[in-house]
């Protein structure tokens, strides 16, 4: 063999050592940090995280904690959990991809893209749906007065089981309008706004939303096998059984309701920690949207960043100093993903008063790559 050759042999030999020797020391580092987090933190039940850094080769699921109040068995890692809002961002990309064939445009109005039912209703209560556009539903900008509230908590709380529909959800949020928002100027979180969006997908693809979501956001084509709209599609196989999660404040455990209350797009996906983290790389680095025009518009503000860090179905967020593409959800759940390092971090805690552990953890994830590169 050439001398030449032999040395590149050697280098490349060495390179994946390294990578290997790197992403093992990192996978030990994030799972010291999970466990002494949930040591100094028990009130958190359990915590769960993944780490997707394919330029540290690093795919790692850590978890610490158990899967049920007082109860001693471990979480799994492969254990799925609802996502709540996250599923935003996720609606998002799927109408930004009916952007990319060309089947709407995001800044049409959204009259001629809602059920009879709907426009009427809306316009009844004296929405303008054609000056309200795609781009401000996704943005929270629209102006439509949304349905969760604290009475809309209490109704959940005090019928747990009851069996909600899309329909009735847009129905509440008409009657609770007692005026309009501000359209277009004006940043208004809002589920609603997403049941609008869900109903726009179904309309231009003639399809139930998850199932043309699953599709347009090509989650076989990437593997994203574990995550689904929770009681609306058939559970994947194989599948664990949802960790437990809870909200002190109201003492819920997530197990006791009908999952219906967030579902139909303003939340209602379940998924592992790795298919949520996969499903941000992947569309992040162009794997399911690959105009990058398009794509740049999902992390671009709609307005001045004194009004709202809300883009399409995300916030940039300057995490730490660093730039980071973020979405949260109510039951703990929290995904960002961090340009400069080509790094997403998913993470889950199961009691969402404790949630502000994601953030932390996060941070001392972030410290690890950063004394690595």
């Amino acid at each position: 063999m050439k001398s030449s050759t032999l040395k590149s042999v050697l280098i490349l030999v060495t390179g994946i050592f390294l990578n290997t020797s790197l992403s093992q020391s990192l996978d030990s580092k994030i799972q010291t940090l999970l466990n002494s987090t949930m040591a100094a933190n028990p009130e958190a039940i359990g915590i769960m995280i993944h780490v997707e850094a394919p330029d540290y080769s690093l795919s790692f699921t850590g978890t610490a904690g158990s899967a049920e109040k007082g109860k001693s068995q471990p979480i799994d890692p492969l254990q799925p959990a609802l996502i709540a809002s996250n599923t935003k961002t996720v609606v998002a990309a799927a109408i930004v991809r009916l952007a990319e064939q060309k089947k709407l445009e995001l800044d049409q109005v959204i009259e001629p893209l809602l059920k009879e039912e709907t426009r009427s209703a809306l316009g009844a209560k004296g929405y303008q749906l054609n000056s309200i556009t795609v781009r401000q539903l996704l943005s929270h900008t629209s102006g439509i007065i949304d349905y969760v509230n604290n009475d809309y908590f209490d109704t959940v709380h005090n019928q747990p089981q009851k069996q909600w529909t899309r329909d009735e959800q847009i129905a509440l949020a008409i009657s609770v309008a007692a005026s309009l928002g501000k359209l277009g100027n004006a940043y208004s979180y809002g589920g609603i706004n997403y049941l609008l969006a869900t109903e726009i997908i179904e309309t231009l693809t003639d399809k139930p939303f998850w199932l043309a979501i699953r599709e347009l956001l090509k989650f076989e084509e990437l593997g994203i096998k574990q995550m689904w709209f929770h009681t609306l599609e058939k559970q994947p196989v194989k599948v664990l059984p949802l960790v437990h999660q809870y909200w002190g404040k109201r003492d819920w455990d997530s197990y006791d309701f009908n999952p219906s209350w967030d579902l139909f797009g303003g939340g209602g996906q379940a998924s592992t920690t790795k298919d949520l983290a996969l499903f941000f790389q992947h569309l992040f680095t162009g794997k399911i949207v690959q105009d990058s025009t398009l794509l740049k518009k999902m992390y671009t503000a709609v307005l001045p960043r004194e009004q709202s860090a809300y883009c399409l179905g995300l916030r940039k967020i300057n995490f730490h100093g660093h730039e980071a593409y973020y979405h949260g959800g109510f039951w703990g759940s929290d995904a960002m993903y961090l340009p400069e390092l080509n790094m997403t971090i998913a993470a889950f805690t199961l009691m969402k008063d404790k949630r502000i552990l994601n953030a932390e953890l996060s941070k001392q994830i972030l410290k690890l790559f950063l004394k690595k590169s």
